[in-house]
């Protein structure tokens, strides 16, 4: 898994080529339990750091920045109906999407999750 500034995490699925993509357990924790979500279209093309989605929380409100350049190929549409499962479970069942990147090396660019605890204190 790795993990972005904007606290995203990125995660390759086992034999894939999609990457998943969610919202860090630090960034749940300080938008509260989350009130709205509205996520990208499948097919769309993104750029990095192009607003992709938003999350409103009881405690804030939060742009999710695309973290690479690529196809949005998947969303979660279960978030719509559900979206305290961003609360409950934000690095598992609370993916945002799923990605095909158009250069999968710039993922070694990222934070490891190591990094990226460091980075959150």
């Amino acid at each position: 898994m790795k993990f972005t500034e904007e606290h995203l995490w990125l995660r390759i699925e086992d034999g894939e080529e999609e990457v998943s993509v969610g919202l860090s357990a630090f960034a749940a924790a300080e938008l509260g339990e989350a009130k709205f979500i509205e996520l990208p279209e499948e097919g769309d093309t993104v750029s990095a750091d192009e607003q992709v989605a938003v999350i409103e929380g009881s405690e804030d409100a939060l742009d999710v920045l695309a973290p690479l350049d690529g196809e949005i190929v998947e969303v979660n549409t279960r978030l719509i109906d559900a979206p305290e499962v961003i609360s409950e479970d934000p690095q598992g069942e609370a993916w945002l999407f799923k990605m095909v990147l158009d250069d999968p090396s710039e993922m070694d660019a990222l934070m490891s999750e190591g990094a990226y605890q460091k980075f959150i204190r």
